[in-house]
């Protein structure tokens, strides 16, 4: 009876212990692991098939492997499905990369920015942020409710559906939207 007890114990430690390193969120599916870049972890998400195809083509892979820090704002499949029919074909080819990659870069910002540094940049500008992304424009970062949301240039505006996905060089925040410069 007390190997039983003990062996139960056991067990109940090692099921216990595993959920507690089992923190690492998931995107697409697939767990994200902090201890990967960008690339690494963005690869393995099946909601970021058309964005990692889209990083390829625009040659920034070497970039978003790089040490950076990075804040990568990340369009699913369905934000770039939602966009006019034949956009992402157009942008895929080689004579629009200069084009494609001025959109990839507008998503991205130089540092690491946790939903928690938004938050307070946010209230810091009475209600709005301004981001400088890497292709130089700006992105107006704000609050609808408890959500954080990304305003382009155009107007157009993406909500943050999953915020904090830590990678070893930077912050994932997934968006419902892609971005236009």
């Amino acid at each position: 009876m007390i190997k039983k007890t003990l062996a139960t114990a056991v067990l109940g430690l090692t099921l216990n212990a595993t959920a507690l390193f089992a923190q690492n969120p998931t995107v697409g599916g697939k767990e994200m692991f902090p201890s990967k870049n960008i690339i690494q972890n963005a690869s393995q998400s099946a909601d970021h098939t058309t964005l990692v195809a889209a990083v390829k083509a625009a040659g920034l892979v070497k970039t978003l492997e790089g040490k950076g820090p990075f804040t990568v704002f990340a369009p699913t499949n369905a934000a770039f499905d939602a966009l006019p029919a034949g956009t992402v074909d157009t942008l895929l080819k080689p004579e629009n990369k200069k084009t494609l990659t001025g959109i990839l870069t507008y998503h991205v910002v130089a540092g690491d920015i946790t939903s928690t540094k938004l938050a307070k940049l946010i209230k810091k500008g009475g209600g709005k942020a301004k981001l400088t992304t890497v292709n130089g424009e700006k992105l107006t970062a704000m609050m609808d409710g408890d959500k954080a949301e990304l305003k382009d240039t155009k107007g157009n505006v993406a909500t943050i559906t999953q915020a904090d996905v830590k990678q070893s060089n930077g912050e994932i925040h997934v968006i419902d939207k892609v971005l236009m410069p």
